[in-house]
């Protein structure tokens, strides 16, 4: 499954994990959470940015993403630098006030809308006072097109294999106590989404 993923799905979600990254701003020593990392990519690149002195953590239900992961970031020689759990984000392992940043790409829509505020709770717990919260997902605050209400109508048909949905992004965030510190509206081959930044206060 992690193969097909990574040949069908990623390239076209890297391009906007990658504009949420450079948002978050995430700095050399800092320590930092991804929740959902799948098969890596974007861990990668987090674990590059916070050098040495950094320590990054990712969370994913998979255990077949979990040793995907494992194997390229030992292959770069950054799982020195990096911690992997397998489990769910809406039960975090991580103590209080931990991260300084986490960053979630196309993951948050995967859940339930009832899980989704206690997910980000969950985030807003393990961050420190003033840390950074970065996410991309598809979203319904970015218009209604007709193309939109057919992925919505396939989604709600066969959501075993159209298992993302767009949901209000923004304004979850916002209800789970977070401080909008940017967004930006994106196209995902002509489906809306959106990439918000929020900081705990």
């Amino acid at each position: 499954m992690s193969r097909v993923y990574d040949y069908f799905a990623a390239p076209f979600e890297r391009k906007y994990a990658q504009m949420t990254l450079e948002r978050l701003s995430i700095q050399e020593g800092e320590t930092v959470l991804e929740i959902g990392f799948g098969t890596g990519h974007c861990l990668e690149r987090i674990a590059q940015s916070i050098g040495q002195s950094g320590r990054a953590c990712g969370i994913d239900i998979s255990p077949g993403m979990l040793e995907v992961t494992r194997r390229r970031l030992s292959k770069a020689g950054l799982m020195d630098r990096v911690t992997l759990h397998c489990g769910d984000a809406a039960n975090l392992p991580y103590e209080d006030n931990t991260f300084d940043a986490a960053f979630i790409s196309f993951t948050l829509e995967l859940f339930d809308t009832p899980e989704i505020p206690r997910v980000l709770a969950e985030v807003k717990r393990v961050l420190k006072a003033g840390g950074r919260l970065g996410v991309v997902s598809m979203s319904r605050e970015n218009g209604q097109s007709k193309l939109l209400r057919l992925y919505e109508w396939a989604h709600c048909k066969w959501p075993r294999y159209i298992d993302c949905r767009p949901i209000y992004l923004e304004q979850s965030l916002k209800n789970a106590g977070y401080e909008i510190k940017s967004k930006t509206k994106v196209r995902l081959l002509g489906l809306p989404g959106e990439i918000v930044i929020g900081m705990k206060a």
